[in-house]
């Protein structure tokens, strides 16, 4: 493989082209800066991505002439930009967003990705990220890439040629880092009442963080689970190492962990270099209901902002302020719910770190609904679970009250009576 300076890569950015930006710990950052070189003789440009890793420093209030933000997914480095104006968020499923490259909807001029060193066959690998990104390329006029050692060569869908690559830099930067926070007290609490609505067999969809580890945490004892997920991180491997998943029981790619990106440690890199057991696909493979439900007892393990007493669940924004984005959230509902002996399931605390309730009344003004009441079958809390699913607006509203807050219950059950008359 030939390579340029990265000055020389990006001389190919034009004004009032659309760059696509390479997803989660494969974000291009050596790419991203050249290009930022260039911001004096570059206007009206306009990158799009999901969810990204590190500092985006196109998105400063300062070069909103030069470059613009157009997220499918609001991450704590995108969301000034989104909530002052500076930037833009697309809600969209992440099972269609190929979707919008693929019918020109969001034609691309030119892809900046990150890739492992070619093989001896010549290919490269998309490393931890497929999700998005291989859509992308296909539907790019150009192709610039980060060629770095440090991204670890996975098995599926994630390989590109190296003649497909139109400038190619060489990079030897750590692959970013995401740590989690050993769970609280309150987060064991969830992870037991969701660990107990799971059966052996399950397949699970599951994200990142202290909810999701102490869930993890509470299945040690279980057998022969299986994994299809849009994202894993650390949180697998000792369920790994233990043998409980096994994937015996998925029909979609049985015995495969199956993802499209991966966020995590070094440890989880290492975990998923060249390891056949793991397979990264498009999330429009990953997140499609129609695959999500041939899985049987399919387990989607899902968090949300707040859930009002019908069943409406927010999970992307705070009333008006853009928090993060639609996702996967809504693909894996669905694809649970119809599964054979699946489970669509709302994990989320109480309250906030303020002590607000998030069990409310009314979610707040300007909020979206990620996931309708008509999608939701069961919200857990530190305080137990509701199973919402063929349940009236009044039944409803005594379950999700008996799993909020004692402090706020008093509250919830007299908004509750000026709305529905009982209690």
């Amino acid at each position: 493989m030939k390579f340029v300076t990265p000055e020389e890569a990006v001389s190919i950015i034009q004004s009032g082209q659309r760059i696509f930006i390479h997803s989660v710990a494969m974000t291009p950052h050596r790419l991203i800066d050249a290009m930022m070189k260039r911001s004096n003789e570059l206007h009206d440009v306009e990158l799009v991505h999901i969810h990204t890793e590190g500092h985006l420093p196109y998105c400063d209030a300062k070069y909103k002439k030069n470059f613009h933000a157009n997220t499918f997914f609001t991450g704590a480095n995108m969301r000034e930009s989104v909530n002052n104006g500076t930037g833009d968020y697309v809600p969209v499923f992440l099972s269609e967003i190929d979707l919008l490259f693929k019918r020109k909807i969001l034609p691309l001029d030119v892809a900046m990705i990150q890739v492992s060193p070619p093989d001896t066959h010549g290919y490269c690998s998309l490393g931890p990220s497929v999700d998005v990104t291989l859509s992308a390329i296909e539907n790019s006029r150009y192709i610039l890439a980060e060629c770095n050692p440090q991204v670890p060569r996975t098995h599926g869908d994630g390989a590109i040629h190296y003649s497909r690559i139109h400038a190619a830099i060489e990079s030897n930067a750590s692959i970013h880092e995401v740590n989690v926070p050993a769970p609280t007290e309150t987060e064991k609490k969830i992870g037991q009442y969701v660990a107990g609505l799971i059966e052996d067999g399950s397949t699970l969809q599951l994200g990142i963080g202290g909810v999701v580890n102490s869930i993890l945490n509470e299945l040690s004892q279980h057998k022969d689970l299986g994994i299809h997920t849009e994202m894993f991180s650390d949180g697998i491997l000792p369920l790994v190492e233990k043998g409980v998943i096994t994937g015996k029981f998925k029909k979609v790619l049985p015995n495969k962990i199956t993802s499209s990106f991966v966020m995590g440690t070094q440890k989880i890199y290492d975990f998923i270099n060249d390891n056949p057991i793991v397979n990264m696909k498009e999330t429009c493979f990953t997140n499609d209901t129609s695959i999500i439900r041939r899985n049987p007892r399919a387990i989607a393990i899902n968090s949300a902002i707040e859930v009002d007493i019908t069943g409406q669940v927010c999970a992307d924004s705070i009333g008006t302020f853009q928090y993060s984005g639609v996702g996967g959230q809504m693909d894996f509902m669905r694809g649970a719910s119809l599964s054979e002996g699946g489970k669509p399931i709302i994990a989320l605390s109480s309250t906030t770190s303020k002590g607000e309730s998030k069990i409310v009344p009314w979610l707040k003004p300007g909020a979206s609904v990620t996931t309708t009441r008509a999608h939701v079958h069961y919200i857990v809390t530190e305080f137990g679970v509701a199973d919402l699913y063929g349940k009236n607006l009044r039944q409803r509203a005594k379950s999700l009250i008996q799993i909020a807050h004692p402090g706020h219950r008093e509250w919830l059950e007299r908004e509750a009576y000026y709305r529905f008359k009982v209690f």
